[in-house]
This record gives C-alpha cells, structure tokens and sequence, in this order.
C-alpha cells in the first residue's frame, strides 16, 4: 500500500519497521484534538486565500463527518498509516476526493502532533485543576466536621504532641492548594500554539497564525519554528506537578492505611473503597489508599522516562519524540482516578472518635507543655527539659502516664510544680494553648478554614 509519504522510496517498509515506528494503537486517542486543529487550519487557508474557499468548506464539511463517525466508534485506525494524522487525512481523502489533500498546505506532521498535545493538555490540565478543587473542599468539609477531634501529632512517627483532626486535614489541603496553583502556572506554558512552525523552518505559504490561535483558544504563540516542534518542556512540567501530586496522594495514603488498622483504629475506611481476603474472612483490606500509593512510582517513571528521552535530543524533531505520548496519557489517566477514588475515600471514611480520645490520653504527648509550664515558673527551658525527661522516664518505669502522677510525686522532681498542672496538660488545654497564626488551637485552625474558603471561592 502506497504512503502518503512514499514518493520518494522504492520498496516498502519492512513490517516490522513498520509496526514499530507506529503509534496508531495510542496516539488515536488525539483523533478528536486533530480534528479541531484541522479544521482551525482549514478555515485559515481559505481566509487567507492559500486555498479556494470553496475547497476549504468542502473538507471542514468532511472533517466534521469524520468527527461524528470517530465518536460512533465507526472509523477503522491502520497500522500501515503510522499514526492518527495520517489515518485521519487518508480517511478524510476517501470521503471527500482529492481535494482532501489540499488540507495538509502550509503545516507538518511536527507541528501538527505539538499542537493536539497542547490541546489534550491544556484540557486535561484544566479538568485535573477541578478535581483537585473538588478535593480541597471534601478536606474542608471535614475538617469543620470534626473541629473537636484531638489526635495525636507524631514526628519520626512517634507521639509528639497532641493536635486537632481538622488540623491534620488543612495540612493536605494545604498541599493541595499549592498543587492547583503549579498545574495553574503550567497551563501558561501549555497554552501556546506551534501550529505554523511547519516542519522546523516555517512555511513560505502567508499563513495567519494568530487567526488559528484565536480560533484554538490559545493565548499566545511560539515565536521560534524551532521551538515550536521540539519542545516538550511543557509535558516535563505537567509530569513534574502531577508527580508532586501523586506524592502528597501517597503520603496521606500512607496515613490512612496506618489509622484504618486495628494497631491505630483512628478511621474506618468505607467498604466501597475496600476489598477482602481469598482466604482471611476477616480481612478489610485498604487496597485503593495502597494502589495509589502505589501508582505515585508509575507517575514518577513517566517524569523520567521523558526526561531521558528528551536529554540527547538535538533540534528539531526526532522520532524519540514519538515516546511523549504514552507517559503523558498514563500520568493524566492515573492521577484523575487517584483524585477521584481519594476524595471519595475521605468523604466517606468514618472518624472512631473513641479510639482518638483514648489515644491522647495514654501517652506523654503533653510532655512539652508540662516543660513549659515550668518556664513560665522561671525555670530555664533546659532545666526544665530535663526535669521532664526524667519524669517520663520515672513514669515508663512505673507503668504510668503523666496525668496519673500524684502531686508529691511530682513535687519530688520539682517544687516548683502545683495542683494547677493538671490543668496545664489536659489535652484541650494543650491544643487550644496554641493558637499562634497556623497553630492548632481551635480559634487558629477556624482562621486556616476561612482562608481556605476564601481561596475556593476564587477557584
């Protein structure tokens, strides 16, 4: 079968080569992204008169049946025509005549695949930007839902000190926050249009790339043919956020795999995000929080895998280029359903607040405070520091925990303790003695939500 490409060869690619150089089998997933940049084109050739107006409406009127039969799963992709640029114009010259091929005028294959990646991105982008949106509200919502939950804060992942549920939840949406605003900043460099840029030099047809970028959406252009087609700094910084996104997914995972087991009892995660055992009757396993957590090395692969494909590469296109698609698809696939199974998984997970309550007391969390208290007595903070950690040690050894002491036990370590330390180390006292800006006293983490609303609103 004769290539559109093939007047310049005299024997057929090898079909080995031939299936290997393909990427019809993926890249037919920008069917619907080519169509539109097409008929863009077609509408500038004919306004600028590149081409009859005539022609240019007959092979709008064929790109859009192409369009509809693509939706209707009616058109047939061919491994003989390498990719979707070429399955669509050839399918688009069956349907129309010869006067389909007068729609490759003026542009390349180069930057014809630059632009339906710009597209796909910058609407993925946008979608992913929603639904991590949508995530900071759920961690909002509960956060204000269990304003009163005190669980234990950990460092080293040891008992530090005692804090608020919802502050513990403001944290992640505070990542998350900072996630929307890096895809934001990268949509910048996505939404650029290489359309025109030809194969590396440009075009000598007087085309009107401003008229295409209008009609595309775009902002703004690649000034530099160059540029245009070879770069994919645009994809590097997508997989680069989404990487950063899968990270703070698979912290928090790591999270909620611990409180949901017996050891922790913290939450309990909604059996519609849980699976069993082939074997274990009594297995509630947490497999999407350890898929995701799992999947966030997939994401980081993707950011890799580009960024080695792309550090020889000299100017302009070449083939490796063909190896951006697959990763791009599969971060953008991955993290829209880790976002979406994660915030439903948070929605749903029910908070055991008898088991946080019985955690805070039964450990010597308060520790600090209790120094503290001894400062405010004049103490140095050193002294007092460590006549604590010989009461912690003390209490270890006697099986006790710093509320069970008595007076003259702890007067033994200090006179200058007095019954009103009892007071200084009840946990709600603790946590509500904190609240400078961004601490967890209730009043502070009431502040960190307004701010969070504040910001939503604006999204």
């Amino acid at each position: 079968m004769m290539k559109l490409w093939g007047g310049r060869f005299t024997k057929p690619t090898h079909q080995l080569v031939e299936e290997f150089t393909a990427s019809i089998s993926f890249d037919q997933r920008l069917a619907e992204q080519d169509i539109r940049g097409s008929l863009a084109h077609v509408k500038m050739l004919g306004a600028c008169g590149i081409i009859p107006q005539e022609d240019a409406e007959k092979i709008a009127a064929g790109l859009l049946q192409l369009k509809e039969r693509f939706e209707k799963g009616e058109l047939a992709f061919s491994v003989s025509d390498e990719d979707v640029h070429m399955n669509l114009e050839k399918h688009l010259i069956e349907q129309i005549g010869p006067v389909g091929g007068k729609l490759h005028t003026g542009r390349s294959r180069n930057d014809q695949v630059a632009l339906d990646m710009h597209l796909y991105l910058k609407e993925e982008t946008s979608e992913l930007i929603l639904l991590l949106n949508r995530l900071v509200q759920v961690l909002v919502e509960r956060a204000e839902s269990n304003l009163d939950v005190i669980i234990p804060g950990y460092t080293h992942l040891q008992r530090a000190q005692p804090i608020l549920l919802a502050q513990h939840f403001l944290a992640y949406a505070g990542m998350f926050r900072r996630d929307v605003e890096r895809l934001e900043d990268a949509l910048k460099r996505i939404d650029m249009m290489p359309l025109g840029a030809g194969a590396l030099a440009g075009t000598t047809f007087p085309i009107d790339r401003e008229l295409v970028a209008a009609e595309l959406g775009f902002s703004r252009l690649y000034e530099n043919s160059l540029d245009a087609v070879s770069d994919r700094d645009f994809i590097l910084e997508f997989l680069s956020a989404a990487s950063i996104v899968m990270m703070h997914l698979s912290r928090f995972c790591e999270e909620l795999v611990l409180w949901s087991s017996t050891e922790f009892g913290f939450v309990e995660l909604d059996d519609a995000y849980c699976t069993g055992s082939s074997i274990m009757p009594q297995k509630k396993n947490p497999d999407v929080a350890e898929l995701v957590r799992g999947k966030t090395g997939r994401v980081y692969g993707h950011l890799f895998s580009m960024l080695t494909v792309l550090k020889g590469l000299p100017l302009a296109y070449n083939k490796d280029l063909q190896e951006d698609k697959e990763p791009m698809f599969d971060a953008v696939d991955t993290l829209k359903t880790s976002l979406i199974l994660f915030a439903g998984m948070i929605e749903t997970m029910q908070v055991r607040r008898e088991n946080t309550e019985r955690a805070v007391r039964q450990d010597f969390s308060v520790a600090t405070d209790l120094a503290d208290y001894l400062v405010r007595k004049q103490l140095p903070f050193r002294q007092a520091h460590e006549v604590i950690g010989k009461l912690v040690l003390f209490c270890i050894e006697q099986g006790k925990f710093l509320a069970d002491l008595t007076l003259d036990e702890y007067k033994s370590f200090s006179e200058l303790f007095e019954a009103d330390l009892y007071v200084a180390i009840d946990v709600k006292n603790v946590v509500e003695a904190r609240n400078s800006r961004g601490g967890t006293g209730t009043e502070s983490v009431k502040h960190q939500l307004a701010l969070m609303h504040e910001w939503l609103k604006g999204q």
